[in-house]
């Protein structure tokens, strides 16, 4: 009986992984929410144009000039914004004045 209690493959260790998993993600995934904030965390610009949202924006206003043209892509983003406007070309950070 003493050897049975004894004996570590006489207990269920599934059964202890439950037990522990959500202690364990938990500080995991404040971790992650926190670094996700962080990254996403932008500087408010002054200039208006679409907003960057993780890298999207950029990849968005690079399409956009891809596809409609220099020409209807500016007078896009003017009727949309203003006549000074930020948006990303190739990555970087354009500005576009017209009038």
């Amino acid at each position: 009986m003493v050897l049975e209690i004894l004996n570590p493959m006489h207990y269920n260790i599934t059964s202890l992984i439950p037990d522990t998993m959500p202690v364990a993600t938990v500080p995991i995934l404040i971790l992650m929410c926190f670094l996700f904030l962080i990254w996403n965390h932008e500087e408010t610009s002054s200039i208006p144009g679409p907003g960057y949202c993780m890298g999207i924006g950029p990849l968005i206003s690079h399409g956009r000039f891809l596809w409609m043209g220099v020409g209807n892509a500016c007078n896009y983003y003017n009727k949309t914004y203003g006549e000074f406007v930020r948006v990303w070309i190739s990555g970087e950070e354009t500005f576009i004045i017209s009038k």
